[in-house]
């Protein structure tokens, strides 16, 4: 797993995609701090642009990478090696690259400006760390929709449904059931509903870390409560881990029983 894993990694650091990844960031990051020099401000910018931007752009790379690799995923089939090895290398190595170019897009020019010995090294270690678990998550969740749909296009459209569906369309129904349900006490529905998507659960952790949890109002308050505690963070960090693990296996599951 290591030997195709390294060979996807280095195959796709060396694509221009992987430059323009890294370089939107780098130029992001840069554009960021020269028109504000405060780095909490520039970081609460950056999540709202990374809670989106790359469970898209995972999405996006992790179902093109699995059809257009699909000839040289047959390839090595052919060879004595287990199919858990060859899906398994394929998607640690697209999930490492673009999780790299996100960290050093981002993390150079915030080294630059001083972020390591300021108050905000934690709250953009953060940042970092939760943008790279989006990328595991969302390229393994597309990793899953490609081995399950042969069609290219069928499996590109449901990938950029089920982004839309978690990126958007999520947060308006869940703020339609907090205005419906307003007379109820709804506190542990509030706090289950934000478990159940990965990129609500990302943006909470990164507002209670900047301490602005206050403009959530009570919701806020709530979050603050469980969240806000060393239980709830690890609690967290244990939910993005297992939104990772268990597409991860659900992708080996998937290949030792996909006919190709």
């Amino acid at each position: 797993m290591l030997r195709i894993m390294k060979y996807s990694f280095f195959d796709l650091i060396r694509s221009r995609w992987s430059f323009v990844y890294f370089g939107f960031y780098f130029v992001l990051g840069m554009a960021l701090l020269f028109l504000n020099n405060d780095v909490s401000k520039a970081i609460i910018t950056m999540m709202n642009i990374i809670v989106v931007l790359t469970p898209l752009i995972g999405t996006i790379f992790g179902v093109m990478y699995y059809y257009n690799s699909k000839e040289f995923t047959e390839l090595l089939m052919a060879q004595p090696l287990k199919r858990s090895t060859i899906f398994l290398g394929q998607y640690f190595g697209l999930a490492l690259s673009l999780a790299g170019s996100l960290v050093l897009g981002l993390g150079i020019p915030f080294a630059i400006y001083g972020v390591v010995g300021s108050t905000a090294l934690l709250s953009f270690a953060l940042l970092l760390a939760v943008g790279a678990l989006l990328t595991f998550i969302f390229v393994a969740l597309a990793y899953n929709i490609g081995l399950a749909n042969d069609n290219k296009i069928k499996g590109f459209g449901i990938a950029i449904l089920m982004w839309l569906f978690l990126a958007v369309v999520y947060d308006g129904i869940f703020l339609i059931s907090l205005f419906v349900f307003d007379d109820y006490p709804i506190d542990k529905f509030s706090l289950i509903a934000s478990t159940l998507n990965p990129i609500d659960l990302s943006r909470i952790l990164i507002i209670l870390e900047l301490d602005i949890s206050v403009l959530l109002g009570y919701t806020g308050a709530v979050f603050q409560q469980f969240f806000g505690t060393s239980l709830g963070m690890i609690a967290s960090f244990g939910l993005l881990f297992a939104w990772a693990a268990i597409p991860i296996a659900f992708i080996v599951r998937q290949a030792k029983r996909k006919d190709f």
